[in-house]
């Protein structure tokens, strides 16, 4: 079955250039951040695939480039098997973003109305009638009232403003949606009120998700697959319940560790990542997490990059000490 969002080798790179005083005084040449480098991936029609890492690894930054928010430094992006070479009116049409913090996503000079037109819009809907028909559908079908249409973002709480921000993305009747953090900057209560939303939508309209959160407790509830990715690369890909119970990369059993557990018998065993976290301006040679790792296999780990291998059936993982079948 051909995937309906498909990364092969994606790259992005962030170029810093130093400043005339650094370049005189130091020699300092122009750095670069690797922010995502040469990730592959293919998310199915229908699926929901985690994205989880720790803050800094690229998880946001691979989720906007696939979307052509930052243009790829290299790679191809491919949707229903085609190439994408930049954000065409079909692949911006099908492919929407669900953004992390919904008190900047949303223009604050405009009304609920006036926001949810523009992708209206531009999906050919003129008649204001019909439009307004149609946000009130949305707001229903997000959990708003009727009488919201007309006020600005300030008059909301946030988990309202990220109900507006899914109907936003919902106008323009997406196939693929990329939710980046969603629910990190909500309180308990209402995150779980928004993950049954998206729940709830992605059954009702059959919506293919990319959802990418540091919660791993969420990633658990939400997701069919988990990506674990570290400094800009993916370690680990595997079906949740695979990766949950027997998790094969050093920095993926240090994340699960950290889950806390109410019951005793159900708590792992608390793993402690010693060293210094690496820069994504200068990434160790080898495996990226050999400096970390607490049962690295020494020279190899330094100085040869393992391979996203797989391991038995669609569990796949970088690592040396599996090499893969």
């Amino acid at each position: 079955m051909v995937p309906l969002v498909e990364l092969k080798e994606l790259t992005r790179f962030f170029y810093l250039r130093p400043t005339l005083l650094a370049r005189a005084l130091a020699g300092q040449r122009q750095r670069v951040i690797k922010a995502v480098d040469r990730v592959s991936l293919a998310i199915h029609q229908g699926e929901t695939l985690g994205l989880v890492g720790e803050s800094g690894c690229g998880k946001t930054t691979l989720g906007r480039t696939l979307l052509f928010l930052h243009q790829p430094t290299s790679g191809t992006v491919l949707y229903r098997g085609k190439e994408v070479t930049h954000a065409t009116r079909e692949f911006r049409s099908r492919a929407q973003i669900i953004f992390q913090n919904p008190y900047a996503s949303l223009n604050p000079r405009k009304k609920v109305r006036d926001i949810i037109s523009v992708p209206l819009i531009t999906r050919g809907i003129r008649d204001p009638f019909q439009r307004q028909q149609e946000i009130l559908s949305l707001l229903d079908r997000v959990g708003l009232s009727p009488r919201h249409i007309d006020n600005y973002p300030h008059q909301f709480s946030g988990g309202q403003r990220q109900r507006i921000g899914i109907a936003r993305a919902l106008a323009m009747q997406p196939e693929f949606v990329v939710a980046d953090e969603p629910v990190s900057s909500l309180d308990v209560s209402v995150q779980a009120q928004i993950i049954n939303l998206l729940e709830e939508l992605q059954q009702e309209l059959g919506l293919t998700f990319l959802f990418i959160a540091h919660d791993l407790s969420v990633i658990y509830h939400v997701s069919d697959r988990v990506a674990v990715m570290y400094l800009g690369r993916v370690v680990e890909l595997a079906p949740t319940a695979r990766i949950y119970e027997s998790p094969l990369h050093p920095y993926t059993r240090a994340l699960l560790s950290a889950i806390p557990s109410v019951d005793p018998g159900g708590r792992r065993e608390r793993i402690l990542l010693e060293g210094t976290v690496p820069t994504p301006i200068d990434p160790p040679g080898g495996c990226r997490f050999h400096s970390r790792c607490f049962c690295s296999l020494g020279d190899v780990c330094r100085e040869e990059e393992p391979r996203l291998a797989t391991v038995s059936g669609t569990h796949q993982v970088a690592c040396h000490r599996y090499p893969g079948e």
